[in-house]
């Protein structure tokens, strides 16, 4: 599985190797198709590997240099900082078509054989050898590495049925290959090399210098050519699993990753990943496309940057971005929800909907300081406190010189407010009456004009209220799903 889109032009007509050479054909090695399509990026002033953000001035000029260069790398870094998505995006940069020889495992190309089999087609049928056209999609293997990966899962092994029929254990012929050789002539990623054991991560040498593989005691020369790219986590990498020293010697770059550094960064990552349309029941489609307001969306990514700092969270473990991807869908799913049963038009999400983010996001934490029972309620205290931290933060960012007098006075003769997961919008409208300032505030949001629902606007009022409770300026009682602000 790549990030890689379907195929945007048809596959070239050459269906021949005599049809391939009198176009002009000639065979380029994997890592020089990925320099020249990179430079090319580079020249026009395009992305290089779309989609990836908050790297553009840190890790993928590192990237792109190695690839420059026509380097193995080991990418390092915690968990959810985005490795394995920037590891598939490289395979964008190879060549959309390229031409393999029908039915080789090795996915050879006819102008540059390497296997037994494929010099005896070729042998066979001279210009009418079969040729087939491979997408870049179909380029890239991978293998999530794990204690009892084996030399054949990765490099390959004899097999016995073809030994039975008669071949030699010399034969190269009997090799039932492995993940590394039929990915030739294209990219290999393993995830978290630290967890291969280190005779495992020894069958990689040759692959990484020398270009060939060794299986059962004997040389298969294969000059393989592929683009070797790893993974691994920091703390992995010098403790609990290493990866051995001649390995490492044989990666030509190693590149730290990180979180986003910057918020424009964490919202852009949760807006782009989040998935928050979903397919519904006919007659439900309202429910299908819920709006998370961007104000929502600050709180989430701040109140992840505010995890990740506590010193009460295991800075070694992380915080991953699914952590943020998570809590965002899941205010989204709290709006449909509400909308569902409420029988609202359109679902919006509001404040009210954030605490279901702290049981759900809870498992992707891990804490310096727990406690021996797994259900410790400091945990929940501590992650409900970070999350009322960032909703000040927006609010103070986003409100900042309003002038919100006029729905405070609302409360000075002791009248409430009553909002809840499943208070509908106008329910909610309906309790303030005429919102002083309520078009400066949906400006101050974001809200375009044209799409200032009442939806919107309650949204936009729930938000002011717990920004004057965090602010100290009303009062707050929540009781379950109940929710009452006053003087």
């Amino acid at each position: 599985m790549t990030d890689t889109p379907a195929p945007a032009t048809p596959a070239p007509a050459p269906t021949t190797l005599g049809e391939l050479r009198a176009t002009g054909a000639a065979f380029r090695p994997v890592k020089a198709e990925i320099r020249a399509n990179l430079l090319a990026r580079l020249a026009a002033g395009e992305p290089t590997l779309p989609g990836i953000v908050g790297f553009e001035d840190t890790v993928l000029p590192e990237v792109e240099r190695a690839l420059i260069a026509g380097h193995d790398l080991v990418l390092l870094g915690e968990r959810g900082q985005g490795k394995t998505r920037l590891i598939r995006t490289l395979v964008g940069l190879l060549d959309e078509w390229t031409p393999v020889l029908v039915g080789s495992e090795l996915n050879e190309h006819p102008l540059s054989p390497i296997s037994v089999w494929a010099h005896r087609q070729i042998a066979e049928h001279g210009d009418a050898t079969p040729v087939g056209w491979l997408h870049r999609s179909e380029r890239f293997g991978e293998k999530l590495a794990t204690p009892d990966t084996s030399v054949g899962d990765l490099i390959g092994d004899v097999d016995p049925i073809k030994v039975a029929e008669g071949r030699t254990l010399g034969d190269p012929e009997t090799v039932h290959y492995g993940l590394v050789p039929r990915t030739n002539r294209g990219i290999f990623s393993v995830n978290e090399l630290p967890d291969l054991a280190e005779r495992i991560q020894v069958a990689l040498l040759n692959v990484l210098e020398e270009r060939d593989i060794q299986i059962r005691g004997y040389r298969v020369r294969l000059p393989l050519d592929l683009l070797l790219v790893a993974s691994a986590n920091p703390e992995d990498y010098t403790n609990r699993g290493r990866i051995i020293t001649p390995l490492k010697d044989r990666f030509g770059a190693e590149v730290r990753t990180h979180y986003p550094i910057e918020l424009a960064d964490e919202i852009r990552l949760l807006e782009q990943e989040a998935a928050v349309t979903w397919p519904t029941a006919s007659g439900a489609d309202h429910l299908a496309q819920p709006v998370v307001p961007a104000h929502l969306v600050e709180i989430i990514a701040r109140f992840t940057r505010l995890v990740r700092e506590s010193s009460h969270v295991d800075q070694r473990s992380g915080v991953s971005a699914r952590f943020a991807i998570a809590g965002l869908e899941t205010v989204a799913a709290s709006a449909v929800r509400r909308a569902a049963v409420a029988g609202e038009t359109r679902p919006v999400a509001r404040v009210v909907d954030l605490p279901s983010v702290v049981p759900a996001s809870r498992g992707k934490v891990e804490f310096a300081d727990a406690g021996s029972d797994p259900d410790d309620d400091r945990e929940l205290e501590i992650l409900e406190h970070l999350l009322r931290q960032a909703t000040a933060q927006t609010f103070r960012a986003r409100c900042a010189g309003l002038d919100l007098t006029g729905l405070q006075e609302h409360f000075t003769g002791g009248e409430t407010v009553e909002s809840g997961d499943l208070v509908p919008a106008p329910a909610l409208l309906g309790q303030l009456g005429t919102i002083p300032k309520l078009a400066e505030l949906l400006g101050r949001l974001g809200v375009p004009e044209g799409d200032q629902s009442a939806e919107q606007a309650a949204a936009a009022v729930e938000f002011a209220l717990e920004g004057l409770y965090l602010t100290r300026r009303l009062a707050k009682d929540t009781d379950g799903g109940r929710t009452v602000y006053g003087a």
